[in-house]
């Protein structure tokens, strides 16, 4: 049967079929080739040009398997921080737009398995924060991009140093006020006298306010009725109350407050004094085997860690017998060496710094170190877990 013409029907619907997003499982990523059913998938895995990239990817399959997962998990989370920012968002929302590129890498090509195995690995690298919820997976990009928390830093600064000058305006102003004050003249106590009436005919007039009162039209008087003079002692009153008040908050108003540049400096040491991390391996160092799944033989085992891999696994060569394991972190354990003996720290701000035990609490768990290395070598740090430091060989 002839090739269908150009314009046919038949042809048409082979264009737009070709052009379309074909189901996943019928495509090849060795060959790039997406085929349109399983009997097409099937006469494609027997052809001579995929039996020939089967050949080259079995002299060294690791190196095309960390290519293809290198390339899914970088256009995946460029797809989840152009897309999504630092929103958090499921993941199979970014997933299903990820593949809705018709050259996208197909996961059945790359390390993981699943969806789910892909994002608790994300949370694991701390390159996402991802939590399981019954609805599933979500993750939520961490932006560590050096200009961006350039950036943020340098706001940061800014709304310190813009407070900072607003309170030094206002101090300024209360400077002024103060001076206003210690320069005015005191002023003068009323002087209360006794009502009289010097004749019966004469009519008494009263003006509340500070000027005095007028009795008839030429005689000026500072006679005063009974409800003037409580008027008076009584504004008198809240007058000296408002200085003693005013007295008293002048000391606290003195009262040097921290500048940003202080805060700023307290910010950065409180961050230096948080810095922990989930992985605590580190090489030429003594740990021990806790799992059972390796039998009694190595149980309780002493080994020196000869190489770390992937942040969370070791390999380990036993003190006793030599032999060499490959073992994750949650299967060892840190080694508290005698009074005197080095040590490395292993996580914490002195992460990676030796030190010398000087004593040991075994109420708190931790331990008493002194540090041996770098800038601070000849400091005394307390109170420093078990589990954050271990015996060096």
């Amino acid at each position: 049967m002839g090739k269908a013409d150009f314009l046919s029907p038949k042809a048409i619907g082979n264009r737009i079929k070709s052009k379309g997003l074909q189901k996943l499982r019928w495509y090849c990523q060795m060959c790039q080739k997406q085929c349109r059913d399983e009997n097409g998938f099937k006469c494609h895995c027997m052809s001579e040009s995929h039996q020939r990239q089967l050949l080259l990817a079995s002299e060294n399959p690791n190196q095309f398997m960390d290519y293809f997962s290198q390339e899914f998990k970088n256009d995946f989370l460029e797809l989840l921080r152009r897309r999504f920012g630092t929103k958090r968002v499921h993941n199979n929302i970014v997933y299903n737009e990820y593949i809705s590129d018709r050259e996208h890498v197909h996961m059945n090509s790359t390390q993981w398995e699943t969806l789910s195995d892909f994002t608790k690995w994300l949370g694991k690298e701390g390159l996402c924060k991802v939590d399981e919820t019954p609805k599933g997976w979500y993750v939520q990009y961490i932006d560590r991009d050096p200009e961006t928390i350039r950036r943020q830093e340098e706001q940061e600064k800014k709304k310190k140093q813009d407070l900072d000058d607003e309170e030094r305006s206002a101090r300024f102003i209360e400077e002024q006020v103060r001076r206003g004050r210690d320069g005015k003249e005191p002023e003068e106590d009323p002087v209360f006298t006794e009502l009289k009436r010097e004749s019966e005919e004469e009519k008494v007039a009263f003006r509340l306010g500070a000027s005095s009162s007028t009795a008839g039209s030429s005689k000026p008087s500072s006679l005063l009725g009974p409800s003037a003079l409580s008027a008076a002692a009584a504004a008198s009153a809240s007058t000296s109350k408002r200085k003693e008040a005013s007295s008293s908050s002048e000391p606290a108003r003195e009262k040097k407050k921290k500048s940003a540049l202080d805060e700023i400096m307290e910010m950065e040491e409180k961050k230096k004094q948080s810095v922990r991390t989930d992985h605590w391996l580190q090489p030429n160092i003594v740990v021990k085997i806790i799992t059972k799944k390796l039998g009694e033989k190595y149980h309780k085992k002493k080994a020196v860690v000869q190489e770390v891999r992937s942040k969370y696994t070791a390999v380990v060569k036993l003190i006793d017998s030599g032999d060499k394991l490959k073992l994750d972190q949650s299967h060892l354990e840190t080694v508290i060496p005698a009074q005197g003996r080095r040590v490395l720290i292993l996580n914490g701000p002195y992460r990676d710094t030796e030190a010398v035990l000087e004593a040991i609490n075994e109420k708190k768990f931790s331990a008493t170190l002194t540090l041996d290395s770098g800038r601070l070598k000849g400091t005394s740090v307390a109170d420093v877990e078990y589990e954050d430091f271990s015996k060096l060989p």
